[in-house]
């Protein structure tokens, strides 16, 4: 059907499919950050129990996160956020910090990138480090690396999640066991007292795998990560041979990775 959910009309939603239904409620939800049940029901001409149903089933895909009265594309300590909301968050601090973590890639590495956006920053900068070869779970990395020359690019696979636009889980993990790298560019959603976390255990477990599989760890975070909070540890900030962080941060967060003995750079704003 032609033109976007919003332009819809009311007559011809009501006429949709459950599951048409529910991809024009989640690109609605995306759009606006927040939607209301009510507005929801009106729009699609369903009852409030329908809607519901809907953002039930949305959430449980990882699309949106459920709140009262309504639904949300906003990040919490358990729901990560889409790709979509995550690539425009911290945009400016991200570009400082990929720009910065180019300087730590040589000619003929081969790197492993996560399925951060912080990493997928760095991964638009590669070709300019070409020849090397790139390894990532990270869909959108693969597609925008994909013929690119002189990127030998390997991807890892496994289940595919589409709410993070990523291979993750067990097998993804474990087909990264037979692999080395010189260098991990990794990032995580949150770091609280000197630690790592992040809001799902099956991405931790591919985290996990290619830090053991690289020569060099290097942690890319944004201001924005320090003193949030999400549910499942990752490692400390101690496990990682470098922190790059753009020009934002606090100083007490900077002190306090510096009190740690962590290696710190920071990205200069002018590096984007």
């Amino acid at each position: 059907m032609e033109g976007t959910p919003d332009e819809i009309p009311a007559e011809a939603e009501s006429e949709l499919s459950p599951q048409d239904r529910q991809e024009a409620i989640r690109e609605r939800i995306l759009t606006h950050g927040f939607v209301s049940v009510g507005e929801l029901a009106d729009a699609f001409a369903v009852s409030g129990m329908t809607i519901r149903r809907d953002l039930e089933l949305l959430e449980e895909q990882g699309w949106v996160r459920k709140v009262r009265g309504g639904a949300t594309a906003e990040p919490s300590a358990f729901y990560h956020g889409d790709v979509r909301h995550r690539m425009q968050a911290m945009a400016a601090a991200k570009g400082e910090i990929a720009a910065h973590a180019l300087g730590h890639v040589e000619r003929g590495h081969t790197i492993m990138l996560d399925e951060s956006t912080t990493g997928y920053g760095l991964a638009q900068l590669l070709p300019n480090r070409r020849p090397v070869t790139v390894i990532t779970n990270f869909l959108p990395s693969l597609q925008l690396l994909s013929r690119k020359p002189g990127i030998d690019l390997i991807a890892l696979g496994g289940a595919y999640r589409p709410a993070y636009d990523a291979f993750l889980g067990l097998r993804t993990a474990e087909s990264v066991g037979s692999m080395t790298a010189d260098l991990l560019f990794a990032s995580t959603t949150a770091i609280t007292a000197g630690s790592c976390y992040h809001r799902s255990q099956e991405t931790i477990e591919v985290k996990l795998a290619l830090m053991q599989a690289a020569a060099r760890k290097i942690l890319l975070a944004d201001h924005a990560k320090f003193g949030k909070r999400a549910v499942h540890h990752l490692a400390s900030v101690t496990e990682f041979d470098l922190v790059i962080v753009d020009s934002g941060i606090a100083p007490e967060h900077l002190e306090e990775l510096r009190q740690l003995g962590v290696a710190v750079e920071v990205a200069p704003a002018s590096d984007a």
